[in-house]
């Protein structure tokens, strides 16, 4: 049998202990339901939340890879519309040097069509000195190859250079021709040259795609990293609220029974009466 104390209320301290139990984790549960993560901090769960910061760290890291790959695409594809405009300046070449190969031209008409091939010469050397992006160019013969981040250790993709100026394509400065035979033998100059900028603007379109291949890859690898850490950190929110509700049950029937087990020792008064 119990003993009746009015001094040492053992009802009661065992019931404001399971109500201070209930507290805690009826305020544990709020925070998670408040901050959406089931662990916060270090002192919720120490290797969790140090796996977890570590995976962030990787996942944050991959924003400066995907900015290195972004800018490698955009030097790159100021390089292929260089490629695109330089083509066809060759392609009007050709025709000038064609129509200035027939010998039934006058000297005026020669010398018009001729006109016309240098000027057009002259725009393949400002088409390939200005395709730079942020100050860098892989078209215009100052640069070999260019290394963009590839992954959060620092490892890199390298784009190989591919000169579009005159001297890149087979052409100098003073390529032009005097007579009708030259302007004939310019023309096979003239498709060679064309050939070889064909060939450099499909190297860079395989570099572009490779590029943008990688981009996607980083993308998606970040992504799974984010959710990698959510998994571990991220509270279930439909659980802990029905867990808040029965907390909150629990709460009110451990205060009721506070309340009971502090009345008690009021009863020792009836001996009395």
């Amino acid at each position: 049998m119990a003993l009746n104390s009015i001094n040492t209320n053992s009802g009661a301290m065992i019931a404001l202990q399971n109500l201070n139990s209930t507290n805690m984790e009826t305020a544990a549960v709020q925070q998670r339901i408040s901050t959406g993560q089931k662990v916060g901090s270090a002192k919720d769960n120490g290797a969790i939340w140090a796996t977890a910061k570590n995976q962030s760290a990787q996942a944050s890291s991959l924003n400066s890879v995907k900015d290195s790959l972004q800018r490698g695409q955009s030097t790159i594809d100021v390089a292929l519309a260089a490629g695109d405009t330089i083509t066809d300046l060759l392609g009007k070449m050709k025709e000038k040097a064609l129509a200035a190969s027939d010998t039934s031209l006058n000297t005026a008409s020669f010398n018009a069509l001729k006109a016309d091939f240098e000027s057009l010469r002259d725009q393949v050397t400002k088409a390939a000195s200005n395709a730079k992006f942020n100050g860098v160019s892989i078209a215009d013969g100052k640069t070999t190859k260019l290394t963009f981040l590839a992954n959060n250790d620092g490892s890199g993709f390298t784009v190989n250079a591919q000169t579009l100026t005159l001297a890149g394509i087979g052409l100098t400065a003073s390529s032009t021709f005097t007579t009708a035979a030259a302007a004939k033998t310019m023309i096979t100059t003239v498709n060679t040259a064309l050939q070889t900028a064909a060939n450099k603007l499909a190297s860079l379109g395989t570099n572009s795609t490779g590029l943008d291949t990688h981009l996607t890859f980083v993308g998606k690898l970040q992504d799974s990293l984010d959710a990698g850490v959510g998994n571990l950190v991220d509270a279930d929110l439909a659980k802990e609220s029905a867990k808040l509700q029965s907390l909150q049950t629990k709460q009110q029937l451990g205060i009721q029974a506070l309340s009971i087990a502090n009345s008690s020792s009021s009863s020792i008064l009836s001996l009395f009466r």
